[in-house]
């Protein structure tokens, strides 16, 4: 069992919520801003979780694996893949150490799981691996540099949640990977963790955009 398995249950709650519906249309937005999904595209899914990119990614025509260390969250992945009648393969797999062939996905994404990730070189390198060449690969991660860094890295978070186990990244961090193959990167969620519900609006997080750092961040790499 590993320390996400407990977070399964509740994982998808906050999403329902105001704020976590919000943080999940803007990192989306980005994301797809950079990473272009094309129909019937191969797509390895890592740090899946329960689900939620697989479940974006596969509702754009493609084919998608996705894995995770937490047999819980993939539990859940599965079923919500299952209700939506979509064809997603899920898998228990240690990042490090991808059970696939060299050159296997025509793309390669993860989101939200490498403030995890305490080697990013050597899992981006094994994300490099198994990707064919000219493949897109996409990392999205909790911004270190930024109020939503604070709050994660505040003394009550790292002792009552699952972040004490984290290692955060800023932009510069990602940037710095496989930098010769970088082609593009960006930053979303401006609004800060302590904004009032009445707050929580694209309008706001475009205002902020001009002089705050983005609390969440993404890279793309092609190979």
């Amino acid at each position: 069992m590993t320390f996400f398995d407990k977070e399964a249950n509740s994982y998808d709650e906050w999403y329902k919520t105001k704020f976590g519906n919000f943080v999940d249309k803007v990192e989306t937005e980005l994301a797809f801003k950079l990473f272009k999904p094309e129909k019937g595209m191969k797509i390895l899914d890592i740090g899946c979780g329960t689900g939620n990119f697989s479940i974006k990614l596969a509702k754009e025509g493609c084919k998608v694996i996705g894995i995770d260390i937490s047999e819980e969250m993939l539990k859940k992945a599965r079923r919500k893949a299952q209700m939506m009648n979509l064809d997603i393969e899920f898998y228990k797999m240690d990042l490090y150490d991808l059970k696939f062939q060299d050159k296997s996905f025509d793309a390669v994404f993860s989101m939200a799981a490498f403030e995890f990730v305490k080697e990013p070189l050597r899992a981006l390198d094994e994300m490099f691996r198994v990707a064919k060449d000219g493949a897109q690969i996409l990392i999205g991660t909790i911004s270190k540099d930024s109020k939503w860094g604070e709050l994660y890295l505040s003394e009550e978070v790292q002792k009552n949640t699952v972040f004490k186990y984290a290692d955060f990244k800023t932009l510069e961090d990602l940037k710095a990977l496989r930098n010769d193959k970088l082609v593009d990167f960006g930053e979303c969620l401006f609004i800060p963790p302590s904004a009032n519900e009445e707050d929580i609006t694209m309008e706001n997080e475009i205002r902020l955009s001009q002089g705050e750092r983005g609390g969440f961040i993404c890279a793309l790499w092609k190979k």
